[in-house]
């Protein structure tokens, strides 16, 4: 059988999209060329990739899963092969996908893209942001080439970037806003908690002290923890990097337990990366003074 990587590309995208019509329009081609396409590879397989229901449009089979992780695999051998014959011939190009939060992607990413873009006009970046636990699934099914997360990595090969802590924070009206730092056992109940990767992290420090977590109230982003404060609804728990890439103006406060994570870069193999990605996390390590790796 003789695989017809165009049918697999645009399956793919299909699979992404889960819209016949947003796929022909990314791919700039004709619909019915696109269903024509994995209608050829569901018959060449003999196999039936997605199921088409009235309500809820396209969804994949579980073959279906599986063969668009495989598809994502191959799409990375082949931009390899291609990134290795360019490097070989002093150029390097092709395509890095990242998986990023939107803390990274302000703090982080702008001075290496700059910095990367500068030395590798020829390489397409792609940016994908979401939360730490949704990268590492895109780490996971190779829908990204590297991921920037917060620990815990494992089972990633992992590099860290930045060392992070929790601070609370308050405004500047609040009884405690005297205190040199907040004990978390004393004030448990008054936390708002930001998710952001951090959950394990809280759970073991309060675990280690013998402290109940109370998920009093939860949000989603820093900007929805800064108004809730701001509105007297709480004492905020947030992560010190994530803090800096929001605008503010609340009173930061050491928290006492401390509670500590790291910021690093996850893989399945840094020996396995591509070219491209490989520079890019050499650009990125040598931005923030670490040890880059070898090429």
């Amino acid at each position: 059988m003789v695989m017809n990587m165009n049918n697999l590309s645009i399956f793919q995208k299909v699979s992404e999209k889960m819209n016949i019509t947003e796929a022909s329009e990314e791919l700039f081609i004709s619909q019915p060329a696109v269903s024509k396409a994995v209608k050829n590879l569901e018959k060449s397989l003999n196999i039936k990739l997605f199921i088409r229901d009235k309500r809820n449009g396209l969804m994949l089979t579980e073959v279906g899963k599986e063969i668009l992780i495989l598809t994502r695999q191959m799409t990375f051998i082949e931009n390899k092969i291609y990134q290795v014959a360019h490097r070989e011939n002093q150029l390097l190009s092709g395509k890095v996908k990242v998986g990023s939060f939107p803390a990274v992607s302000t703090n982080i990413l702008p001075m290496t893209l700059a910095l990367f873009r500068s030395k590798y006009p020829d390489v397409y970046i792609e940016l994908i942001e979401g939360t730490s636990d949704q990268i590492k699934e895109w780490v996971e099914d190779r829908t990204v080439d590297m991921g920037i997360v917060a620990s815990p990595f494992d089972p990633y090969e992992f590099k860290v970037l930045n060392k992070d802590y929790m601070v609370a924070i308050i405004p500047e009206d609040h009884r405690l806003n005297r205190e040199q730092q907040i004990d978390l056992e004393k004030h448990q109940n008054e936390m708002i908690f930001c998710k952001g990767g951090h959950e394990i992290a809280i759970s073991k420090i309060f675990q280690e002290h013998n402290i109940k977590f109370k998920e009093t109230l939860t949000v989603q982003n820093a900007e929805t923890l800064i108004n809730m404060v701001k509105n007297n609804l709480g004492i905020g728990i947030v992560s010190n990097f994530t803090l800096s890439s929001v605008s503010h103006h609340l009173i930061i406060k050491d928290i006492q337990p401390r509670i500590t994570r790291d910021i690093g870069i996850i893989t399945h193999s840094f020996d396995e990366v591509t070219p491209a990605t490989k520079e890019f996390i050499n650009v990125m390590s040598q931005n923030h003074n670490s040890e880059p790796f070898s090429t």
